[in-house]
């Protein structure tokens, strides 16, 4: 079973690893690399996830489509990236830039709306 820690530690990493994307890529990459256990960085995705998913369903349902087609494929990134620590840098990586893309999308959509 998870333990509650767990949850928590990696939505902090997911919050912490987008922080640092949003000063620069090279933050994030250097916060990445100091993780290096499988367990550590499943959970940062998981976090990373859990942001997009909730984020994406207050996109108009056009973008929240498409947003959900690329959760499918970060999803498939993930799986083939299982046990390799560096392709699972490289998901979270792309996760993480589909969190900022969702907001940005989020972000134009209330400015359209009014």
């Amino acid at each position: 079973m998870t333990a509650p820690d767990d949850l928590t530690a990696g939505r902090d990493r997911a919050d912490e690893l987008l922080r640092h994307l949003a000063e620069d890529a090279s933050a994030a990459e250097a916060f990445l690399a100091g993780l290096t256990e499988v367990r550590d960085l499943a959970f940062l995705g998981a976090g990373l996830t859990a942001i997009a998913r909730a984020e994406g369903r207050r996109l108009p349902p056009a973008q929240r489509a498409q947003a959900a087609t690329r959760q499918v494929h970060l999803g498939s990134l993930r799986d083939r990236s299982r046990t390799d620590v560096a392709g699972l840098r490289i998901w979270l990586l792309r996760a993480a830039e589909e969190v900022q893309l969702v907001r940005r999308l989020r972000e134009a959509a209330d400015r359209l709306a009014g």
